[in-house]
């Protein structure tokens, strides 16, 4: 009669076992553990999508701030560095057996202890896709507000709208959107995304070539003080780390992909980061040095602002950067619905439920709105983000762990 009445039910299990039922509940729950149904190329499209971002279109004034020679030694060692950490980062995934690291946090906590890697990482992860998703709330306005201002320039019909409104508009989709579960789910938003990120970087480096380059270009240095040219430089430096910054989630992406024993998740993950280091340097380059190389020191810090004509071209980038950032939003969001969602389920106890996923994800959803109608400048900000956070979660904050992954290997071997 005891042995019978030990079954598969959670509320039969002895109570040793019934925790680990309702852990295995919570974790089918949470964004980032629900679904490991993944294929290699959603890690290309994802990764891409995360990738490039709208910092794209700020590349060549990113040069202007460096100058030719700092400008293309950065540009190369930031993509091969990068490109570097990325893959210790793929491999350091399932470096424990049996274990898999599907969340920053959960590596760098391996790395540099419970206590700390949870305060060394998480704030910084937080800082870096909470500011993208309000710098992504903001450019997709603006770029919702250009796309409008040209189509309706030479027409009397049109009424002037503040970028207030077209933020608004823009949140409104993402306020339908945040409620999609998982990575899994919201895979043809980020195809979506990450193809019109390739069409209008390949629009803005081939406006600029078509435009060819202006009369009496100037390369020298923005700046003309001392003081100007360092903290250019600096900001420079900020806005390529903010533009290669797709580290922060590239653990939770992983996690989506299926791994056993025989084909290691690794194998897919590195297959799908290859062909996006390929798109992002085939996006990145060309439009950095193609950009500065036509308007020089003169040039805007976003180049489709600088090209302008022709009208109907730079209109459909405009719009082809909402479609890309309405999918970037919702890749930097969903390691935050993650985070958020675990604690409100395990610290807090409430019941995993779609109540609790609408009121939480729209709430964060109206937060980045708020922040981006009251301080739509804060897209200005991007070089302090890129070196204040961006920088350590992409280039240095994996060191530690990457020591750890060849210590484990030896110890291995």
């Amino acid at each position: 009669m005891g042995t019978r009445a030990v079954g598969n039910h959670p509320n039969l299990l002895p109570k040793h076992d019934r925790r680990s039922v309702e852990e295995q509940k919570i974790d089918n729950w949470l964004p980032i553990t629900a679904s490991r149904n993944g294929k290699w190329w959603y890690s290309a499209f994802h990764n891409v999508t995360a990738m490039v971002g709208a910092g794209v279109l700020t590349l060549p004034y990113a040069m202007s701030e460096l100058g030719w020679g700092p400008g293309i030694a950065v540009m190369a060692m930031s993509w091969i560095l990068t490109l570097y950490t990325l893959w210790q980062m793929v491999e350091m995934h399932e470096m424990v057996p049996g274990k898999r690291f599907d969340r920053y946090h959960e590596l760098g906590q391996y790395a540099f202890g419970e206590t700390h890697g949870l305060w060394i990482v998480v704030p910084q992860q937080l800082l870096v896709e909470v500011s993208l998703d309000i710098v992504y709330m903001i450019t997709g306005g603006k770029s919702l507000k250009m796309f409008h201002d040209l189509i309706c320039k030479d027409s009397n019909k049109c009424k002037d709208m503040k970028l207030s409104y077209f933020i608004m508009i823009f949140a409104s989709a993402q306020f339908v959107l945040s409620q999609l579960p998982n990575f899994d789910s919201i895979a043809t938003i980020s195809l979506a995304a990450a193809l019109m990120s390739i069409c209008y970087s390949t629009i803005a480096w081939g406006a600029a070539v078509g435009k060819g380059k202006e009369e009496n270009v100037d390369y020298s240095l923005r700046a003309t003080t001392t003081p100007g040219m360092v903290f250019g430089f600096l900001g420079g430096l900020g806005q390529l780390a903010f533009s290669f910054s797709s580290h922060n989630v590239v653990l939770e992406i992983q996690a989506s992909i299926p791994s056993t024993a025989e084909k290691p998740s690794k194998q897919a993950m590195w297959k799908g980061v290859v062909v996006a280091y390929t798109i992002v340097a085939l996006c990145y380059f060309p439009v950095a040095f193609v950009g500065y190389w036509a308007f020089g020191n003169s040039v805007d810090d976003d180049i489709l602002i600088t090209l302008n004509r022709p009208k109907w071209l730079i209109a459909t980038a405009n719009m082809m950067v909402v479609v890309h950032v309405i999918g970037s939003y919702q890749v930097y969001a969903m390691p935050v619905f993650d985070m958020m969602e675990m604690v409100l389920v395990r610290k807090m106890r409430f019941s995993p439920s779609w109540k609790l996923r609408l009121v939480s994800r729209s709430l964060f959803v109206a937060f980045t709105m708020f922040i981006g109608i009251t301080f739509p400048f804060f897209g200005g900000m991007i070089g302090f983000f890129g070196g204040f956070a961006f920088a350590p979660t992409s280039y240095y904050v994996s060191i530690p762990a990457v020591r750890l992954h060849f210590t484990s290997i030896y110890i291995r071997s």
